[in-house]
C-alpha cells in the first residue's frame, strides 16, 4: 500500500500513519497546521513520522497541493483533515468550516477521480445525527446535524457519495464517535479534564454530567480505517464506536481513581450544538470489516492520562 493521510499531524492521523509504517507500507501525509490549536503540538505529533523512509511529508492545504504529484503511486486515501469542533463553528466561523470540510473534501475527491484508488476513506462524524436520532444511532438513520459543524461533515458525506455514484471514486465514510487517547486534541474533554487535575484546577462542565457518550479509543479507530480501507463496500457508511457509552459523570468517576485527584467543577450551561447522547450500532462494521473495539474505558483514559502526566513533567 502507498497511501495518502490528509491532517496527518492531527490526533487520529498521526496515529493512522504510525500504523500505517508499522504494517510496512509507504505514508505521503499532508497538513497545513491550521491555528485551532498550537503548532508545537501538531509538531510533537509529526516527530516519530520524520525520522522513517518511507514517509514524505508536505505542508500544504489541500486547496493548493500539487495533486498529480502526491497522488502518484498512491493506492489508497485517507481524506483526515478539516476544522474540527462543535462549539466554535456558529456564526462568522462557519464560513472556515465551509472551506475546510465541504470545499476541500471536493478538491480532493476531483483529484481522485483520475486517480486508480483501491479505497478512499473519509473520516466523518456521529455529529451529523443530531439529538433526534434512534439510541443506538444506525447508519440507515436520517441524519439531522444540530451544529454548523455538523453539517459541513455530512455536506462532505454527500459529495463522497456523489463521487462514489457518478465517477466511481472508491469511497467509504466512517462516523467516528468521540474518540479519545494519547494526543487528543487540547479542546477536546479527556485531554482538558485530566489536564485539569493534573495542575490541581477547576473541571468546567457543561450541563449536568449526565449526558452520555460513545466513547472510542484512538488506536481502534486507527484499526477500523485500516479495515475499512482493505475491507469497506465502496459508498457505505459506517459507524465506529467504542462500546463504551458512560454518562460524563462516570467518566469523571473513573479519572479520579485513576489520578487520585477528586474533581472540583465548574457547572456551566450546556453548549449549543451539543448532542445530548451518543451511541453507535456498530453492526454493519462488524460484519464488513470485522470491527471490535478492544480497549476499554478505564484503560484507554489511564493511557491518556500517562501521556499528559509525561508531557507535564518535561514542561
Amino acid at each position: 500500500m502507498r497511501a495518502l493521510v490528509t491532517g496527518v499531524a492531527g490526533f487520529i492521523g498521526s496515529h493512522l500513519a504510525e500504523r500505517l509504517l508499522e504494517n510496512g507500507h509507504q505514508v505521503v501525509g499532508i497538513d497545513c497546521f491550521t491555528d485551532y490549536y498550537p503548532e508545537h503540538l501538531k509538531s510533537a505529533n509529526l516527530a516519530s513520522l520524520k525520522s522513517r523512509k518511507d514517509f514524505d511529508f508536505f505542508k500544504t492545504t489541500i486547496r493548493n497541493a500539487e495533486w498529480s504529484t502526491l497522488l502518484r503511486g498512491v493506492t489508497h486515501v485517507f481524506h483526515l483533515a478539516g476544522q474540527p469542533g462543535v462549539r466554535p463553528s456558529w456564526g462568522a466561523s462557519f464560513e472556515l468550516y465551509s472551506r475546510a470540510n465541504i470545499e476541500a473534501t471536493q478538491i480532493l475527491l476531483e483529484a481522485c477521480v483520475s486517480t486508480p484508488l483501491s479505497r478512499l476513506v473519509y473520516a466523518s462524524s456521529s455529529s451529523v445525527y443530531g439529538s433526534a436520532a434512534n439510541i443506538p444511532m444506525k447508519e440507515i438513520d436520517l441524519p439531522k446535524p444540530i451544529s454548523p459543524y455538523g453539517v459541513t461533515k455530512l455536506a462532505a458525506e454527500h459529495l463522497c457519495n456523489l463521487y462514489h455514484a457518478n465517477y466511481g471514486v472508491p469511497v467509504v465514510s466512517l462516523r467516528y464517535f468521540t474518540v479519545y487517547g494519547p494526543r487528543q486534541r487540547p479542546d477536546m474533554a479527556f485531554n482538558r479534564f485530566l489536564s485539569a487535575l493534573l495542575n490541581g484546577e477547576p473541571i468546567h462542565l457543561y450541563g449536568d454530567g449526565n449526558q452520555t457518550r460513545d466513547f472510542t479509543f484512538v488506536e481502534d479507530a486507527v484499526s477500523s480505517t485500516i479495515a475499512a480501507s482493505q475491507k469497506g463496500v465502496p459508498g457505505r457508511i459506517y459507524n465506529i464506536g467504542g462500546g463504551s457509552r458512560v454518562s460524563i459523570n462516570v467518566v469523571l468517576e473513573i479519572m479520579k481513581q485513576c489520578t487520585g485527584q477528586i474533581p472540583v467543577l465548574n457547572r456551566e450551561a450546556p453548549q449549543k450544538g451539543d448532542m445530548r447522547d451518543t451511541f453507535a450500532d456498530t453492526t454493519l462494521a462488524a460484519n464488513d470489516l470485522d470491527f471490535q473495539p478492544t480497549v476499554t474505558l478505564e484503560r484507554g483514559i489511564q493511557a491518556e492520562y500517562q501521556w499528559l502526566k509525561n508531557i507535564y513533567s518535561t514542561v
